[in-house]
């Protein structure tokens, strides 16, 4: 389950990526149409237990309100940036009513028999990973121009397939309006 930022804000994420100029040789950055904020991974979904699933997101969906969402910040996974796995742009906005979501959709999951990680949400947007990793980003997180985008309205889910390999490709099975 993904919610998207619009195209505009993608744009803008990319230009102050591109004036970053972060090291490529040690960096590989997420294509820019590939950007979402992950809400829950369910991994191989059985075909048998998607109309159940879609019924309960859409449940999940309804009772989640639209929200106003902005990017901003940057960090990386692990926390410890001498080991990062994963640089990243935070959210800012309606993150409470974001991790509610996050944990209706994850909740949808469970109910019908998905095997989902127990962690706490971290609402995210992945912009690059290590070419052979772990490596140390402290010098390149603390080199990074702050960026803080603009707001936008969140207003609908989707839930997507992915499919792995060169190219990852992201198939929308469904896309659920919030509220």
């Amino acid at each position: 389950m993904a919610v998207d930022p619009p195209g505009e804000e993608k744009a803008r994420l990319l230009d102050w990526l591109t004036a970053a100029n972060l090291d490529s040789a040690r960096l590989r950055l997420t294509p820019s149409d590939q950007w979402h904020l992950t809400l829950a991974f369910y991994g191989e979904t059985p075909a048998a237990v998607l109309p159940e699933l879609t019924e309960r997101l859409q449940r999940a969906a309804q009772r989640s309100q639209e929200m106003s969402l902005q990017l901003a910040g940057t960090g990386s996974f692990p926390a410890d940036p001498a080991r990062a796995r994963v640089l990243w742009v935070g959210v800012d906005g309606d993150t409470a009513e974001l991790s509610r979501l996050a944990e209706r959709v994850n909740a949808a999951g469970r109910r019908v028999g998905l095997d989902l990680e127990l962690r706490k949400y971290r609402a995210h947007l992945t912009i690059a990973r290590p070419r052979q990793g772990p490596i140390d980003l402290t010098t390149t997180l603390a080199a990074l121009p702050p960026y803080a985008g603009e707001p936008w309205r969140a207003t609908t889910v989707r839930l997507v397939r992915s499919h792995l390999g060169p190219p990852v490709r992201h198939e929308t099975l469904d896309e659920l309006p919030l509220g």
